[in-house]
């Protein structure tokens, strides 16, 4: 008996590898370790060609041989499979059966160093009631739920919302959790003292300006931002991403960048790196005419990089403001001199950001309606003269956007309404 075992051992050879074995080679060896003090060396036992005898030959030839006698037991040549590309990670992700769709901008916080640290740099007393937009799967919830007074967390997904319900039912903090199914940006929102959240990144220029518009004024927010989107809040005169968001936000709150965040930091991880900033609404609110300031800014902002003369001469900029100022002289005409002030915050946002083209230079070359008056078309233009006399009495001509700060804007405004010229 010992001596048949012998006899067939004769016929195999031992061969040890340190490769990565391609799929195919797992289905035809005879059998297949892994030595303990070499986890990668993969150890064979295969019948030779030639029986009985071994073969002694370098590393380079081993292999070949190798695979020729795994090709002629296969009965053809051997096909590596590479993965394919979104094999390694699928857009398919899951958190206790849950799947989260990128396209809604599920991106669920994983790390929970993050998590904590979110919640340190909040500030948040154990009185405070706390808003929560997108909370997923509730890892961020339940810190929120231990650090204050209560939650009031905003979900669209009613996966979510049972997948919140499911996780908090019973547990000490189940009856300081109101979960509302709904669009944050359609619904009222309740009293809240603070806001942490880690919204999806398509509507964080609307979601940031409802927030500055609610009343009563909650003492701060500390939110999750895409990387750029939250270097333009906290841009200020002279930098790159200075622009109009970063004027109408700064007018309204006190903005600062807290964290950076790598995208590994989230499960299914984003395309982007995103940052953590602090909001802190400005007490009281600047008495201001928002569609008037928000009418100047964008205007300024067009070609941040131009000369404030030069945007102003444009045919386009100087037809609408004529339009509105004989309108308006029309108006109180027949009203008498009635001056309404727009407090609603909400429309210095676009519903649609994070296309934020026209803040940016990027067409300056572009021949469109935007051409500057012609010497000969500006002449009898008593309107054109009027504007450029504003702007002259300001020192303003010569300026550019990108470098004035908020109380330069302000003074312009006040200059243009004083001369009867008005944006809204």
């Amino acid at each position: 008996m010992n001596n048949s075992k012998n006899t067939s051992r004769q016929h195999m050879n031992e061969i040890n590898l340190r490769l990565y074995t391609p799929k195919p080679l797992f289905n035809l060896c005879s059998s297949l370790t892994l030595t303990a003090s070499h986890p990668r060396r993969l150890q064979f036992h295969l019948p030779l060609s030639d029986a009985g005898h071994r073969k002694i030959v370098d590393n380079r030839r081993r292999k070949e041989l190798l695979f020729k006698d795994i090709e002629r037991m296969a009965g053809g040549k051997i096909r590596k499979e590479k993965p394919s590309r979104g094999a390694g990670g699928s857009s398919n992700h899951y958190q206790g059966g849950i799947q989260f769709h990128k396209s809604k901008g599920q991106h669920i916080l994983k790390n929970p160093l993050l998590v904590d640290s979110i919640i340190q740099k909040a500030g948040i007393n154990s009185t405070d009631v706390i808003l929560e937009i997108g909370p997923g799967t509730g890892n961020l919830t339940k810190k929120l739920l231990e650090a204050g007074k209560s939650v009031i967390a905003v979900e669209l997904d009613p996966r979510m919302v049972l997948e919140l319900q499911r996780r908090f039912q019973g547990t000490p903090h189940s009856n300081r959790l109101k979960v509302i199914q709904g669009d944050v940006l359609k619904c009222d929102l309740p009293y809240f003292d603070i806001c942490v959240a880690n919204i999806p990144y398509q509507i964080s220029s609307p979601l940031t300006f409802k927030l500055l518009n609610h009343r009563p004024l909650f003492r701060c927010a500390v939110i999750m931002f895409q990387r750029e989107f939250a270097m333009r809040l906290v841009a200020q005169p002279g930098d790159t991403l200075y622009c109009r968001l970063s004027v109408n936000t700064q007018l309204l709150a006190r903005v600062s960048h807290l964290l950076k965040v790598g995208r590994n930091n989230f499960r299914p991880p984003p395309k982007v790196d995103s940052s953590v900033v602090r909001i802190e609404p400005r007490k009281p609110t600047p008495s201001v005419n928002f569609k008037e300031w928000d009418g100047l800014v964008r205007i300024c902002f067009t070609r941040k990089n131009k000369t404030i003369g030069a945007i102003f001469k444009q045919k386009r900029v100087l037809s609408i403001l004529e339009k509105n100022y004989k309108t308006l002289q029309a108006l109180q005409s027949s009203l008498g001199n009635s001056d309404v002030m727009a407090t609603d915050a909400s429309v210095l946002g676009d519903s649609g950001e994070l296309t934020m083209d026209t803040d940016d230079d990027d067409n300056d070359d572009g021949d469109d309606d935007d051409m500057e008056m012609d010497d000969g078309e500006a002449k009898g233009s008593d309107f054109k003269e009027k504007v450029l006399a504003v702007l002259r009495q300001g020192k303003f001509e010569e300026k550019r956007s990108s470098k004035l700060a908020q109380a330069d804007f302000m003074h312009l405004l006040s200059l243009f309404n004083q001369a009867g010229i008005h944006f809204s």
